[in-house]
């Protein structure tokens, strides 16, 4: 009886311990013409966000928990560079005056931590600009109008132009 006990108690243990994670941060869709951003949706809560809680010059998984996901519909150009129709893990590096956009091929990462691993699945890099915002963006926001995914938290900006071929 007493192993059975023991049993279950190490295997509900376990279980606990390896069940799927969950979102910390609400998460959210952000869709637009031929695109779409799955993202999760941290809050500023008063600490410095770039240089801060997300150092320059490292990898960054653009949201919270899981890695943020890029759908395109058909084959578009993403900051000026072709990027085949499919779904791709978006990061970012962020520098003070602009942030390094990067696509890789490999799904279902939780947040940056495995990057490392999967830097050879990149299929594209593009610098683009930062603008520095007025206001305090208090929850990270991901914006698709037509032509761009708009990239908005704390007191920062960048604009990522997308588009698509006609047909």
């Amino acid at each position: 009886m007493k192993t059975l006990v023991l049993f279950s108690a190490v295997a509900l243990v376990l279980l606990t311990a390896c069940g799927d994670k969950k979102p910390v941060s609400p998460h959210e869709t952000s869709t637009g013409p031929g695109i779409s951003v799955r993202y999760g949706r941290p809050y500023k809560k008063g600490r410095i966000i770039f240089g801060g809680l997300e150092p320059f010059e490292k990898v960054y998984r653009c949201g919270a928990d899981s890695a943020t996901t890029v759908t395109f519909d058909k084959d578009a150009l993403f900051g000026g560079k072709l990027v085949k129709a499919g779904t791709y893990t978006l990061f970012v590096i962020p520098h003070p005056q602009s942030w390094t956009i990067i696509l890789n091929s490999q799904l279902g990462q939780w947040g940056a931590f495995d990057y490392e691993k999967y830097k050879n699945l990149d299929v594209l890099h593009v610098d683009v600009p930062v603008t520095k915002l007025d206001n305090v963006v208090e929850q990270l926001t991901i914006s698709l109008p037509p032509s761009a995914m708009i990239i908005d938290w704390d007191q920062t900006q960048v604009a990522i132009p997308v588009a698509f071929a006609q047909n």
